[in-house]
Protein backbone atom coordinates (compact mmCIF):
# COMPACT_ATOMS: atom_id res chain seq x y z
CA UNK A 1 0.00 0.00 0.00
CA UNK A 2 2.90 2.39 0.90
CA UNK A 3 4.83 1.61 -2.23
CA UNK A 4 1.67 1.96 -4.16
CA UNK A 5 0.65 5.85 -2.79
CA UNK A 6 4.46 6.53 -3.08
CA UNK A 7 4.43 5.44 -6.68
CA UNK A 8 0.71 7.88 -7.16
CA UNK A 9 3.05 10.80 -5.27
CA UNK A 10 5.63 10.51 -7.82
CA UNK A 11 3.54 10.31 -10.94
CA UNK A 12 1.13 13.35 -9.96
CA UNK A 13 3.93 15.49 -9.37
CA UNK A 14 5.62 14.70 -12.88
CA UNK A 15 4.32 17.58 -15.42
CA UNK A 16 1.87 17.05 -18.26
CA UNK A 17 2.60 15.24 -20.88
CA UNK A 18 3.55 17.33 -24.42
CA UNK A 19 0.78 18.02 -26.66
CA UNK A 20 0.50 17.98 -30.59
CA UNK A 21 -1.00 20.39 -32.42
CA UNK A 22 -2.05 19.48 -35.65
CA UNK A 23 -1.95 21.59 -38.43
CA UNK A 24 -3.76 20.52 -42.09
CA UNK A 25 -3.43 23.17 -44.41
CA UNK A 26 -4.34 21.57 -47.66
CA UNK A 27 -1.61 19.98 -49.44
CA UNK A 28 0.30 21.20 -46.34
CA UNK A 29 -0.04 19.10 -42.91
CA UNK A 30 2.50 19.38 -39.75
CA UNK A 31 1.99 18.92 -36.48
CA UNK A 32 3.91 20.77 -33.44
CA UNK A 33 4.85 19.47 -30.22
CA UNK A 34 4.31 21.95 -27.45
CA UNK A 35 7.66 21.87 -26.72
CA UNK A 36 8.88 23.18 -30.33
CA UNK A 37 6.05 25.52 -29.67
CA UNK A 38 7.28 26.97 -26.68
CA UNK A 39 10.44 27.11 -27.78
CA UNK A 40 9.90 28.89 -31.46
CA UNK A 41 12.09 31.40 -32.58
CA UNK A 42 8.87 33.33 -32.87
CA UNK A 43 7.58 32.95 -29.37
CA UNK A 44 7.28 35.99 -26.82
CA UNK A 45 5.65 36.48 -23.61
CA UNK A 46 2.41 38.15 -23.98
CA UNK A 47 -0.56 39.83 -21.60
CA UNK A 48 -3.88 39.99 -22.62
CA UNK A 49 -6.06 42.82 -20.87
CA UNK A 50 -9.40 40.97 -20.27
CA UNK A 51 -9.49 37.50 -21.41
CA UNK A 52 -12.36 35.76 -22.79
CA UNK A 53 -12.67 32.52 -20.93
CA UNK A 54 -10.95 33.39 -17.99
CA UNK A 55 -12.50 36.52 -17.12
CA UNK A 56 -9.77 38.63 -16.59
CA UNK A 57 -6.02 39.29 -17.25
CA UNK A 58 -3.78 36.65 -18.37
CA UNK A 59 -0.15 35.82 -19.66
CA UNK A 60 0.67 33.71 -21.60
CA UNK A 61 3.82 31.99 -23.75
CA UNK A 62 2.87 32.68 -27.55
CA UNK A 63 3.11 32.24 -31.19
CA UNK A 64 2.09 35.01 -33.52
CA UNK A 65 -0.73 32.73 -35.22
CA UNK A 66 0.07 33.69 -38.83
CA UNK A 67 3.94 32.40 -38.62
CA UNK A 68 2.30 29.25 -38.92
CA UNK A 69 -0.01 29.24 -41.52
CA UNK A 70 2.22 28.55 -44.60
CA UNK A 71 0.33 28.76 -47.50
CA UNK A 72 -2.61 30.32 -46.36
CA UNK A 73 -4.05 33.36 -47.69
CA UNK A 74 -7.01 35.81 -46.78
CA UNK A 75 -8.98 34.39 -49.11
CA UNK A 76 -8.96 31.12 -47.38
CA UNK A 77 -11.13 29.72 -44.27
CA UNK A 78 -9.86 28.06 -41.53
CA UNK A 79 -11.19 25.58 -38.82
CA UNK A 80 -10.44 25.27 -35.15
CA UNK A 81 -11.29 22.14 -34.06
CA UNK A 82 -11.16 21.72 -29.60
CA UNK A 83 -10.53 18.05 -28.19
CA UNK A 84 -14.44 17.82 -27.21
CA UNK A 85 -15.21 18.57 -31.25
CA UNK A 86 -16.08 22.00 -30.94
CA UNK A 87 -15.16 23.14 -34.18
CA UNK A 88 -14.45 27.27 -34.35
CA UNK A 89 -14.99 28.71 -38.31
CA UNK A 90 -12.74 31.79 -38.75
CA UNK A 91 -11.85 33.75 -42.55
CA UNK A 92 -8.60 33.42 -42.10
CA UNK A 93 -7.88 37.22 -42.93
CA UNK A 94 -8.20 38.55 -39.62
CA UNK A 95 -5.89 35.59 -38.62
CA UNK A 96 -3.30 36.77 -40.95
CA UNK A 97 -2.84 40.52 -40.35
CA UNK A 98 -0.71 41.87 -38.13
CA UNK A 99 -3.11 44.69 -36.56
CA UNK A 100 -4.09 46.37 -34.50
CA UNK A 101 -5.86 43.26 -33.87
CA UNK A 102 -3.89 40.25 -33.74
CA UNK A 103 -3.89 36.37 -33.42
CA UNK A 104 -1.72 34.43 -31.15
CA UNK A 105 -1.61 30.74 -29.99
CA UNK A 106 -0.75 30.83 -26.62
CA UNK A 107 0.77 27.49 -25.64
CA UNK A 108 0.52 25.69 -22.15
CA UNK A 109 3.24 24.77 -20.88
CA UNK A 110 2.89 21.55 -19.41
CA UNK A 111 5.53 22.12 -16.56
CA UNK A 112 3.45 25.09 -15.35
CA UNK A 113 0.02 24.28 -16.54
CA UNK A 114 -2.57 27.18 -16.70
CA UNK A 115 -5.79 27.38 -14.08
CA UNK A 116 -8.45 25.54 -14.78
CA UNK A 117 -11.54 27.65 -16.82
CA UNK A 118 -13.79 26.72 -13.70
CA UNK A 119 -14.56 24.16 -11.00
CA UNK A 120 -14.46 20.50 -11.76
CA UNK A 121 -12.80 21.93 -15.65
CA UNK A 122 -9.61 21.53 -17.38
CA UNK A 123 -7.52 24.82 -18.60
CA UNK A 124 -8.11 26.80 -21.74
CA UNK A 125 -4.76 24.22 -23.34
CA UNK A 126 -3.27 22.71 -24.47
CA UNK A 127 -3.55 25.24 -27.11
CA UNK A 128 -5.29 28.76 -27.22
CA UNK A 129 -6.24 31.47 -29.95
CA UNK A 130 -6.03 34.71 -28.45
CA UNK A 131 -5.94 38.34 -29.39
CA UNK A 132 -4.13 41.58 -28.48
CA UNK A 133 -6.32 44.31 -28.88
CA UNK A 134 -9.64 42.40 -29.59
CA UNK A 135 -11.60 45.21 -30.08
CA UNK A 136 -9.49 47.43 -32.97
CA UNK A 137 -11.12 44.76 -35.21
CA UNK A 138 -14.14 43.49 -33.74
CA UNK A 139 -13.27 40.30 -32.85
CA UNK A 140 -16.22 38.22 -31.27
CA UNK A 141 -15.59 35.48 -28.18
CA UNK A 142 -16.58 32.85 -30.61
CA UNK A 143 -12.99 33.73 -32.42
CA UNK A 144 -11.40 32.51 -29.10
CA UNK A 145 -11.36 29.02 -29.39
CA UNK A 146 -9.64 27.09 -26.90
CA UNK A 147 -8.24 23.23 -26.09
CA UNK A 148 -7.55 23.56 -29.73
CA UNK A 149 -6.20 19.88 -31.45
CA UNK A 150 -6.60 20.74 -35.27
CA UNK A 151 -6.40 23.44 -37.08
CA UNK A 152 -7.47 22.81 -40.97
CA UNK A 153 -8.00 24.89 -44.32
CA UNK A 154 -11.28 24.14 -45.63
CA UNK A 155 -13.94 25.67 -47.99
CA UNK A 156 -16.05 28.21 -47.13
CA UNK A 157 -19.04 27.23 -45.00
CA UNK A 158 -21.46 28.32 -47.84
CA UNK A 159 -19.69 25.99 -49.85
CA UNK A 160 -19.76 22.82 -47.85
CA UNK A 161 -22.74 22.87 -46.50
CA UNK A 162 -25.78 24.50 -49.14
CA UNK A 163 -28.47 23.61 -46.73
CA UNK A 164 -27.77 26.32 -44.52
CA UNK A 165 -27.71 28.72 -47.18
CA UNK A 166 -31.19 31.55 -47.28
CA UNK A 167 -33.14 31.89 -50.28
CA UNK A 168 -31.10 32.80 -53.15
CA UNK A 169 -34.07 35.41 -54.53
CA UNK A 170 -33.37 37.51 -50.82
CA UNK A 171 -31.83 40.90 -51.52
CA UNK A 172 -28.37 41.96 -51.05
CA UNK A 173 -29.22 43.66 -47.93
CA UNK A 174 -31.70 41.81 -46.42
CA UNK A 175 -31.27 41.18 -42.81
CA UNK A 176 -31.82 37.25 -43.23
CA UNK A 177 -28.22 37.60 -45.41
CA UNK A 178 -26.70 39.97 -42.05
CA UNK A 179 -28.13 36.68 -39.91
CA UNK A 180 -26.68 33.92 -41.75
CA UNK A 181 -23.42 35.86 -41.63
CA UNK A 182 -24.14 36.33 -37.64
CA UNK A 183 -24.89 32.62 -37.03
CA UNK A 184 -21.66 30.86 -39.03
CA UNK A 185 -19.46 33.15 -36.34
CA UNK A 186 -22.13 32.98 -33.13
CA UNK A 187 -23.78 29.41 -33.85
CA UNK A 188 -22.35 27.03 -36.14
CA UNK A 189 -19.33 26.28 -33.57
CA UNK A 190 -21.56 24.01 -31.19
CA UNK A 191 -25.39 24.06 -33.44
CA UNK A 192 -25.90 22.21 -37.02
CA UNK A 193 -29.25 22.99 -39.03
CA UNK A 194 -31.05 21.06 -41.23
CA UNK A 195 -28.09 18.38 -40.39
CA UNK A 196 -25.67 20.62 -41.76
CA UNK A 197 -22.44 21.87 -39.91
CA UNK A 198 -19.76 20.26 -37.93
CA UNK A 199 -20.69 21.47 -34.44
CA UNK A 200 -21.41 18.51 -31.73
CA UNK A 201 -21.92 20.61 -28.86
CA UNK A 202 -25.59 22.07 -29.13
CA UNK A 203 -28.74 20.62 -31.27
CA UNK A 204 -30.17 21.36 -34.48
CA UNK A 205 -31.59 24.29 -35.26
CA UNK A 206 -33.76 23.39 -37.63
CA UNK A 207 -34.73 19.67 -37.21
CA UNK A 208 -36.98 18.72 -35.86
CA UNK A 209 -38.10 21.82 -35.31
CA UNK A 210 -36.59 25.33 -35.40
CA UNK A 211 -36.38 27.42 -31.92
CA UNK A 212 -38.82 30.06 -33.47
CA UNK A 213 -41.70 27.81 -34.08
CA UNK A 214 -41.79 26.70 -30.10
CA UNK A 215 -40.43 29.66 -28.22
CA UNK A 216 -42.34 32.67 -27.70
CA UNK A 217 -40.16 35.71 -29.18
CA UNK A 218 -39.71 37.57 -25.63
CA UNK A 219 -38.67 34.18 -24.88
CA UNK A 220 -36.48 33.38 -27.74
CA UNK A 221 -34.25 36.43 -26.93
CA UNK A 222 -34.19 35.75 -23.25
CA UNK A 223 -32.39 32.67 -24.04
CA UNK A 224 -29.85 33.86 -26.42
CA UNK A 225 -29.40 36.71 -23.85
CA UNK A 226 -28.97 34.69 -20.91
CA UNK A 227 -29.45 31.16 -21.25
CA UNK A 228 -30.18 30.25 -17.20
CA UNK A 229 -32.00 32.73 -16.73
CA UNK A 230 -34.55 30.71 -18.53
CA UNK A 231 -33.78 27.37 -18.02
CA UNK A 232 -30.54 26.20 -15.50
CA UNK A 233 -28.91 22.82 -15.47
CA UNK A 234 -25.27 21.94 -14.31
CA UNK A 235 -24.17 20.86 -17.55
CA UNK A 236 -25.87 23.50 -19.30
CA UNK A 237 -22.93 25.01 -21.97
CA UNK A 238 -24.48 27.65 -23.80
CA UNK A 239 -23.20 30.82 -23.20
CA UNK A 240 -24.99 34.14 -23.26
CA UNK A 241 -24.88 36.65 -25.57
CA UNK A 242 -24.23 40.13 -24.26
CA UNK A 243 -24.91 43.49 -26.10
CA UNK A 244 -21.43 44.19 -26.31
CA UNK A 245 -21.21 40.74 -28.38
CA UNK A 246 -24.45 40.78 -30.04
CA UNK A 247 -26.52 44.17 -30.62
CA UNK A 248 -30.53 44.14 -30.54
CA UNK A 249 -30.11 44.93 -34.36
CA UNK A 250 -27.80 41.79 -35.36
CA UNK A 251 -29.99 39.90 -32.95
CA UNK A 252 -33.15 40.89 -34.86
CA UNK A 253 -30.75 39.53 -37.93
CA UNK A 254 -30.72 36.59 -36.42
CA UNK A 255 -33.72 35.60 -35.39
CA UNK A 256 -34.89 36.77 -38.82
CA UNK A 257 -32.54 34.08 -40.48
CA UNK A 258 -33.73 31.59 -37.73
CA UNK A 259 -37.41 32.53 -38.78
CA UNK A 260 -36.56 32.34 -42.86
CA UNK A 261 -34.69 29.04 -42.41
CA UNK A 262 -37.64 27.49 -40.40
CA UNK A 263 -39.52 27.87 -44.00
CA UNK A 264 -36.18 25.96 -45.65
CA UNK A 265 -36.32 22.18 -43.90
CA UNK A 266 -34.95 19.15 -46.15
Amino acid sequence: MRHCLALLALLLSLPLSAAQLHLELGATTRQWSSAELLGHPEAQDISIEQDVSYKRPMHYRAVPLATLLEGVSARDHLQAVALDGFAAEMPAAALLQPGPARAWLAVEDPGKPWPPLGQGKPSAGPFYLVWTAPQASGIRPEQWPFQIATLRKLAPVDQRFPALLPDPKLPADSPVRQGFALFQQNCLVCHRLNGAGDGQVGPDLNVPYNPTEYFQPVYLRKLIRDPQSLRRWPQAKMPGFAESVLSEQELDALLAYLGHMATRKP
